[in-house]
């Protein structure tokens, strides 16, 4: 590895935290702000807001320096991920460890501001993004853990506001687990072809041809969910045009995923932002205009 200078070490490390690519920080975000606005029904306190914004971040940071940690062996065999600091030697071992660890304890520190419940809920889903990596070694079914990882967010943002669950956090879990092992999903089939070479497994390998018809039916789901979402919470227009809004994309993502090419698959996966943003708007909207309490 050839020396760096300092704004190039910063850059690799920015790379190795992905925050120069906000967009898995957006598809972890959208939810946990929707399920703050859910548990509270109003808008959250400024303290608990920004509280879960700096954890989305850091959580997000870390996960990816930790996958990458895991991945290094592999990554540089594949044409999406060859290019990443660890993979092309600009960073070096002990340098992302040290910045995970403290990515790690910048996490605790803000575990700490929030309630006894929600600190375990914590420690439980910074375990499961720990394992996450590994999965894709034993398992075809990864994206079912990831799903479960970034939705962690959801109960959390409940224990915290309200120190328990509900039926609207309950279904919203399940419908975001269910919604991200679809996005997801497009996202492993722009790697289908490395993976298969290097011996990774994804619900993308998995599926096969049945990969188009799987995501179109879990993003039919999703949406039926988030339509008992709006019943049970009693909300009205504003949100009925968000699932019309989040359908539409829905029907956009399969257009795009329809030859199964590498680059539109890739769209695919980041139009999900698009869907997050559409669905917190819409409960946002319904709580400002005073949507029936449930």
């Amino acid at each position: 590895m050839t020396s760096m200078t300092r704004p190039q070490k910063l850059k690799a490390l920015i790379e190795l935290m992905r925050l120069d690519r906000p967009v898995g920080t957006l598809l972890l975000l959208w939810p946990t702000l929707t399920a703050l606005w859910l548990a509270a029904e109003a808008a959250p306190t400024l303290w608990i807001l920004c509280t879960f914004i700096a954890g989305t971040f850091v959580m997000r940071a870390a996960g990816c320096v930790a996958n990458d940690i895991v991945d290094r062996h592999v990554d540089p065999f594949v044409e999406r991920t060859k290019s990443r600091p660890l993979a092309d030697g600009r960073l070096r071992l002990f340098e992302a460890i040290i910045l995970f660890a403290a990515l790690s304890s910048l996490a605790l520190a803000l575990m700490l501001m929030l309630n006894a419940m929600t600190r375990w809920m914590a420690v439980a889903g910074f375990c499961i993004a720990i394992v996450y990596p590994f999965m894709k070694r034993i398992t075809f079914f990864p994206q079912v853990v990831l799903g479960i990882a970034f939705s962690w967010g959801i109960p959390m943002a409940s224990t915290a506001v309200r120190e328990g669950l509900s039926i609207p956090i309950c279904l919203f879990f399940l419908m975001s687990v269910i919604w991200i092992i679809a996005y997801d999903t497009e996202y492993a089939m722009v790697d289908r072809k490395d993976d298969r070479t290097i011996g990774v497994k994804s619900t993308a390998l998995l599926l096969g041809n049945w990969d188009r018809l799987a995501i179109g039916l879990m993003q039919f789901l999703s949406l039926v969910l988030l339509f008992l979402l709006g019943k049970i919470c009693g909300f009205q227009i504003p949100y009925s045009l968000a699932l019309i809004i989040v359908t539409g994309l829905f029907i956009y993502q399969q257009i795009l995923i329809r030859t199964r090419d590498e680059t539109c698959c890739f769209k695919a996966f980041g139009n999900n932002t698009w869907v997050g943003f559409t669905i917190f708007i819409g409960v946002v909207t319904e709580h400002l205009i005073g949507a029936p309490s449930w």
